[in-house]
């Protein structure tokens, strides 16, 4: 599942998300009720073949 406010400003109806923060946690409490496994940070750039997240000082 795809979120982020590049993707929809709304987390529901008439509601506008303060963050994309906010709209993860509301999919994934979705997507946890329905019995699905939500991947971590860590494993979904596995799955998708991407970099390791960058740290700069």
């Amino acid at each position: 599942v795809r979120v982020g406010l590049e993707d929809n400003l709304y987390l529901e109806r008439g509601v506008l998300a303060k963050s994309n923060a906010e709209q993860v946690a509301k999919v994934r409490g979705i997507a946890e009720a329905l019995g699905r496994v939500v991947a971590s940070p860590d494993e979904a750039r596995a799955l998708l073949g991407l970099k390791g997240r960058q740290v700069f000082a």
